[in-house]
């Protein structure tokens, strides 16, 4: 069976959110439509804390984009984003939901970030998505979301990992930059994952 993962579809993570990626917005009509052609849609949602560690305004003299160490990872710092329970980390205006059968929310523990759907960033926790695929009989994982280069990517190379043949919908998510595009896309290859369209599917 083939599933969709819908990643951090937030709006933090559209204009006009703290962490906006660049026309991060023109992607949902597609993934709307995308979702008709799986069996099972699930999403990601990132839910931090107040007081999460990545959030640049909890290390007093970082300026966002600084790094610091984070559970033994090196950590970029974020803008305050995707705080629990507040607009920001509210799925987008538009995203239809009635197909989503279940939501894994990660980035929880304030100690380490998580760009993955599947772990947090030291690989200590799982979010429990590996568990659940693989209980529904799932072997085809489809990717798509926000953003590109950081939890698209990170959720399909864990997914690859943990042995789902892997699919990263290009035209199905939004990058912070064309470089980190890219890379992604090199990385996805490299480790045995393949890229695709979605007028392919």
């Amino acid at each position: 069976m083939k599933a969709l993962i819908v990643i951090d579809l937030q709006n933090d993570f559209v204009p006009g959110g703290s962490l906006a990626v660049p026309k991060g917005n023109e992607i949902i009509p597609l993934i709307n439509q995308l979702q008709e052609k799986f069996e099972l849609v699930v999403a990601t949602q990132d839910w931090h804390p107040k007081n999460h560690l990545s959030f640049a305004s909890n290390h007093p003299g970082k300026k966002v984009y600084d790094t610091v160490m984070l559970g033994g990872v090196e950590q970029v710092l974020w803008p305050d984003h995707c705080i629990q329970g507040e607009k920001g980390a509210r799925f987008v205006k538009g995203f239809d939901e009635r197909r989503v059968e279940a939501i894994f929310r990660k980035g929880t523990d304030p100690e380490i970030d998580s760009y993955s759907g599947f772990f947090d960033n030291g690989r200590k926790k799982s979010t429990g998505l590996g568990d659940y695929l693989k209980g529904r009989g799932v072997t085809q994982v489809y990717v798509c979301g926000l953003a590109a280069e950081f939890c698209v990517l990170y959720t399909a190379l864990d997914s690859i990992e943990l042995g789902f043949e892997t699919y990263y919908l290009e035209d199905a998510t939004r990058a912070l930059s064309y470089e980190g595009f890219k890379e992604a896309k090199e990385k996805i290859l490299k480790r045995g994952g393949h890229l695709i369209l979605s007028s392919e599917l």
